[in-house]
């Protein structure tokens, strides 16, 4: 059996989904499906085949009580999170991400079962320490908001227990695609510019406070939630590799270079306009992000990743266009 935490949310569906084009279906989800507003969550597992769903909660005691036997158990793979980077509630995201994590860690360790989670890009801060997943750099790192501190946390106490060495852990970068519409303001750009436009409304970027850095020209590393499954399960394969990874693209594109890609799709045309970050978002606003995935390709990851515009191509034409009650009004 394999266990997938957040298997109703976001990449957690998508993982088990890519279980299931592999033919496995002998997968316990765990998740909340009405968690910080959520509602809409189930949706995601209506396709899915998996053996059995587990309320998150319950699932921590249920497997302390021996009710899902170790012996059982292939994998657990751990994305379920609080993944809001607006998330104020310290004491809420260090329960969620960092104490669930480590009692899920600690069980996994305990009985020699293959423990995948996610970590986040949000741990590298303004990236003043670079972006490169090396594990001396991990302890110099300053996160510029509570939910990057939640998972540099347990990152922190996976490298100082020696857990590294025995499980994976994958940075991811800016994740979107299909499966994504239940997360309100922590929704990809692509999935809020395509729901405005299609109504004929405005969509606007932020506009830069850095001078040296031109309004909409903010970049992030953009990864197709299809190459992120792609990665998890390569690891879930490869139960030698072991680890902290990141998990991006390598390549950083502005987000006027995106938002063009989701017009273009559209077969829309049409000026960028810009409002003001929030001033509560401006000290802590990552203004560029790149993965350096030189530890993975070492690791033997071959594929590549797919093109910015070729992936919100798909997004867009295959997912968003023809399924238009997952785009919440």
């Amino acid at each position: 059996m394999i266990i997938v935490t957040g298997g109703a949310g976001f990449i957690g569906s998508a993982v088990v989904w890519g279980l299931n084009t592999r033919g496995r279906r002998d997968i316990l989800i765990v998740d909340r499906l009405a968690a910080r507003g959520q509602s809409e969550k189930w949706k995601n597992l209506v396709d899915l085949r998996y053996h059995d769903f587990i309320p998150a909660d319950r699932f921590p005691e249920e497997l302390a009580r021996g009710k899902w036997k170790s012996a059982r158990i292939e994998a657990c793979i751990h994305m379920g999170a609080c993944s809001s980077t607006t998330e104020t509630n310290a004491d809420y995201l260090m329960q969620n991400n960092y104490a669930y994590t480590r009692a899920l860690a600690e069980y996994c360790v305990r009985h020699n079962i293959r423990f995948i989670y996610a970590s986040s890009a949000a741990t590298y801060g303004n990236g003043e320490q670079g972006w490169g997943d090396d594990d001396a750099a991990t302890e110099r790192l300053r996160p510029l908001n509570i939910y990057g501190y939640s998972k540099h946390a347990f990152d922190l106490s996976a490298l100082r227990q020696g857990w590294d060495k025995r499980m994976v852990g994958l940075k991811f970068f800016n994740v979107f695609g299909p499966n994504e519409y239940h997360k309100g303001e922590m929704r990809s750009v692509v999935h809020k510019a395509y729901q405005a436009l299609l109504a004929g409304q405005e969509f606007r970027l932020f506009r830069s406070h850095r001078p040296d850095i031109a309004d909409g020209e903010q970049k992030r590393d953009f990864l197709w939630v299809k190459d992120a499954v792609k990665v998890i399960l390569f690891f879930l394969e490869n139960k030698n590799l072991c680890g902290i990874y990141n998990v991006g693209s390598g390549k950083a594109s502005g987000f006027n270079d995106l938002l063009r890609a989701v017009m273009r799709a559209m077969n829309i045309s049409g000026g960028i306009q810009y409002a003001d970050m929030p001033p509560d978002l401006r000290e802590r606003y990552q203004y560029f992000t790149e993965a350096d995935i030189t530890k993975l390709r070492r690791a033997g990851y071959a594929e590549p990743f797919t093109p910015l515009d070729e992936a919100i191509r798909e997004y867009i034409l295959e997912y968003l266009s023809k399924y238009p009650w997952l785009c919440p009004r």
